[in-house]
């Protein structure tokens, strides 16, 4: 009897299965949910020719690459594992030195290419007057987005967004996003500093 039993429940328990692997239908690959805070800013109190405010869940560090200027600062989100990294330069009154920041912002951005499936570029109006030039880079890139403005006699700052983390972008797009509002904040806010 318990012989019978077993071999019944074993026949019960293989039809089971079988049914289920036919109807067997795989889940879209999902991400892990992302609880953004909401946006609240500071003004940045550190000694450069430029102020603007900045997110509260960042914090700003000094750039200590090769290479770095007087100037060249992070705005580092150690939540997101990201920063904004902002080179500044004089322009000294010189036009051709103009141009060639204005060339090599382009051609940082430029570098993507090969990675890059989209570019969109905007020209944002600032309220100072001035206006800032936004350039968004879809793909699996390192930085996703990148911008600069002047106020083409004295002052330059160009600034791009890095991620310190190997995770793909689409799954990064709510935080790009996130990051976005802050740069545009950001250059909404900026004040250049008289200069002596």
């Amino acid at each position: 009897m318990t012989k019978l039993l077993f071999v019944f429940l074993a026949i019960l328990l293989a039809a089971c299965g079988s049914r289920d692997a036919d109807n067997y239908v795989p889940k879209p690959k999902g991400y892990n949910r992302i609880d953004l805070p909401p946006h609240r800013y500071r003004p940045l109190t550190e000694a450069h020719p430029y102020t603007f405010e900045y997110s509260t869940q960042a914090r700003i560090l000094p750039d200590t690459f090769r290479g770095a200027q007087p100037h060249w600062i992070f705005i580092h989100y150690p939540a997101f594992k990201a920063s904004v990294q902002l080179t500044y330069h004089p322009v000294q009154h010189s036009e051709k030195r103009l141009a060639g920041m204005i060339g090599d912002s382009y051609k940082l951005a430029a570098m993507h290419n090969e990675k890059a499936y989209a570019f969109k570029e905007e020209l944002v109006q600032l309220p100072s007057g001035l206006k800032a030039d936004l350039l968004s880079i879809a793909g699996e890139v390192p930085s996703q987005l990148q911008f600069f403005t002047t106020d083409t006699t004295t002052h330059f700052l160009r600034g791009a967004v890095y991620f310190n983390v190997a995770t793909r972008n689409d799954s990064l797009a709510p935080v790009i996003d996130y990051l976005r509002s802050d740069v545009l904040h950001l250059l909404k806010t900026l004040h250049w500093k008289p200069t002596h």
